[in-house]
């Protein structure tokens, strides 16, 4: 199949590149940088690049953005711009050429509030049905750029499969107090418990989910590392999540001490992958689970693909204060 994926050059899009290309599909990659995975350079803003590019077009996946970490360093404008104008050129574009299925590729970002509940109530159970309350630019600009794919879909008939993924950067985290008390593999560990997927397993889901969108039509999902944590573990992670996490892995109290790790004292919330498991055929094959049996042997806790594709940052400079600025709420 030949397949338009946007933003080739970033963590995702390169991740896509790579295993479409070994699974013999032809690829046209977009993005506004070069790299061995852009095979054409350009604005998904730009009308007349994406319909040069569009024909003959099997599938896209739409992966090019501004992310949250471009929140402190770009205008409003600019979010606007790239993630609702040029989601909606890249809809014109693959509809006027007849594609039969579009992915656009999504964030648990878009939830925003929801995230967060009162520190007196239980942990957030996080699926398809919560309602999204934005808290910045970027987590509007993305909730918009999915209402124009089901506009797309309710209105023209153009297939969209949205996917709200959960951490997959490899960079270190953006909070300062986590950095100081966490080694980053630690927490990256800790996450897989209810927010971070490996990205071989967001690239697998783009994947199932570009295969699957002209018989899905429009549809939303949350994807991460599957969740140990079922709607009765809820109150007792805000207050006491390592003994949460001790009833479950008995043996992650050992893997842990030998590092010198610790478990998260609280986890506010939980992503739950179970729609896109039940009607993707998603199985992430990184879960905690899994990266302690990783860890006790001595093995690598990412896949090979995402020690591939590594760190790309989200700036050409660097920050004082971290690995990009931060735009605190107020």
């Amino acid at each position: 199949m030949r397949i338009l994926v946007t933003g080739s050059s970033g963590h995702l899009g390169e991740g896509l590149v790579r295993t479409l290309r070994e699974r013999d599909h032809e690829v046209v990659g977009l993005d506004l940088l070069d790299s061995p995975y852009t095979t054409h350079v350009g604005s998904i803003c730009d009308p007349d690049f994406l319909r040069r590019h569009m024909r003959g077009i099997g599938r896209v996946i739409h992966a090019a953005t501004l992310h949250k970490p471009h929140v402190a360093t770009h205008p409003a404008r600019a979010f606007v711009e790239t993630n609702v104008t040029g989601t909606l050129s890249v809809l014109e574009a693959a509809l006027e050429s007849g594609v039969p299925g579009v992915v656009y590729s999504s964030t648990t970002s878009v939830f925003g509030s929801a995230l967060r509940p009162a520190a007196e109530q239980p942990a957030a159970w996080i699926d398809e049905q919560v309602v999204s309350v934005p808290r910045n630019i970027y987590g509007v600009t993305k909730k918009a750029a999915e209402d124009l794919c089901e506009l797309f879909y309710r209105s023209r008939g153009l297939p969209c499969v949205v996917l709200r993924t959960g951490r997959f950067f490899p960079e270190a985290d953006d909070d300062p107090e986590l950095r100081d008390r966490y080694d980053d593999l630690n927490l990256k560990v800790n996450e897989l418990l209810y927010r971070r997927l490996d990205l071989a397993d967001a690239v697998e889901a783009h994947v199932l989910a570009a295969e699957r969108a002209p018989e899905l039509g429009f549809r939303r999902y949350v994807v991460s590392a599957t969740s140990p944590f079922e709607p009765e573990h809820l109150p007792r992670l805000r207050t006491d999540a390592p003994g949460v996490v001790r009833s479950l892995f008995p043996d992650s109290e050992e893997v842990y001490r030998r590092r010198g790790w610790r478990m998260l004292p609280g986890i506010d919330r939980v992503y739950v992958n179970r729609r896109a498991r039940e009607e993707l055929g998603f199985a992430p094959r990184i879960d905690f689970r899994e990266a302690l049996d990783r860890l006790r042997r001595g093995d690598d806790v990412s896949s090979p693909l995402a020690r591939a594709v590594g760190s790309k940052g989200y700036h050409a400079q660097r920050f004082e204060e971290g690995p990009y600025p931060v735009e605190r709420s107020r």
